[in-house]
């Protein structure tokens, strides 16, 4: 599947531009939200620890959306709707219809993109939990 950070950063710039026509169209992005949780949902059991995580990327999104939290860089957000884009497509680098292994290559990504993100996310984590902004480092 994926050999190093390098392949997942090039499967993850392959839905940057694509991210980029979700960031300020709110109803677009509640669309690809929606997918992004039925997939989910529905793959739970394969996703693992990537199930919390991925609830966790889907409620960033979500916030920035609706301008609720936007105490991230753009380039996060990107980086966050291009993971969530490879996660609902049907055909990336393995293909969803492969029982076992079309969802690991997408945990593989989220798993990816929230290290690439941690500090970031945390602070989200935290204010969706306490309410107040938490400073992080903005890249």
């Amino acid at each position: 599947m994926f050999r190093s950070n390098e392949d997942l950063e090039k499967e993850q710039e392959k839905y940057a531009d694509k991210a980029k026509d979700y960031i300020d169209n709110q109803e677009k992005t509640d669309g690809l939200l929606k997918k992004a949780l039925l997939k989910a949902k529905n793959n739970k059991g394969s996703l693992g620890e990537a199930w919390e995580k991925l609830q966790l990327l889907v409620d960033l999104v979500k916030a920035y959306s609706k301008g609720e939290y936007r105490q991230v860089t753009k380039s996060t957000i990107i980086t966050v709707i291009g993971a969530i884009l490879y996660f609902v497509s049907p055909v990336d680098l393995v293909p969803d219809f492969i029982v076992g292994l079309g969802i690991l290559d997408d945990a593989a990504v989220i798993g990816f993109t929230l290290k690439k993100i941690s500090a970031e996310l945390d602070a989200f984590n935290k204010w969706k939990k306490t309410g107040q902004i938490i400073t992080s480092p903005l890249k």
